[in-house]
């Protein structure tokens, strides 16, 4: 008796188990399509390239992980804000920022914000914004795509599926200096 009871409720437990299985495999087919969708794109991507022939995006591997890289543009007269700071990995940054996915949809953004600054520091954020942030001066405005390695990777957070490349607008406004105390 006491085995057709553990049977039975075996079997009642796995039953919800079995009935998703094919929309398990549905989702991981679809996250595959979309995985490869963003693959292509910043495939094509590291490939664009300006009218007179140069490369659009600069590849930028950082020293500490030759094996990530993001992709950078920048906006601005990269001469006129060569003398300005360079955020270290700790320091407190103030930016502006716009997100989209690879298909153009919208994420998030600092213009939400009252006064749309965010503040940060290079090393709480994806590994992609510290790379980013990294090469940046106070000044420099670029448009940044971030691979999903080095963005949420095979997660999902809110609207942003697994394996999402990510492509940012970010302008570096301030790194603020706090004054210490005695």
């Amino acid at each position: 008796m006491k085995k057709l009871l553990f049977f039975s409720l075996l079997i009642i437990a796995l039953l919800p188990m079995m009935s998703c299985h094919d929309d398990d495999n549905n989702i991981w087919t679809e996250y595959a399509q979309w995985r490869d969708d963003n693959d292509k794109w910043i495939t094509d991507l590291v490939s664009k390239t300006n009218p007179d022939g140069s490369r659009y995006y600069e590849r930028i591997t950082p020293p500490w992980n030759t094996n990530a890289y993001i992709l950078m543009h920048w906006f601005n007269d990269r001469a006129e804000t060569a003398g300005n700071l360079t955020p270290l990995y700790t320091s407190m940054v103030s930016v502006k920022y716009y997100g989209q996915l690879y298909n153009d949809v919208p994420f998030d953004s600092s213009y939400k914000l009252v006064d749309s600054l965010f503040n940060t520091t290079p090393g709480s954020v994806i590994p992609g914004w510290g790379i980013a942030l990294s090469q940046m001066h106070v000044g420099d405005t670029c448009e940044v795509v971030i691979p999903y390695t080095q963005g949420y990777g095979a997660t999902s957070t809110s609207i942003i599926p697994p394996y999402s490349c990510l492509r940012f607008g970010i302008k570096l406004v301030n790194i603020p200096f706090y004054e210490l105390k005695p």
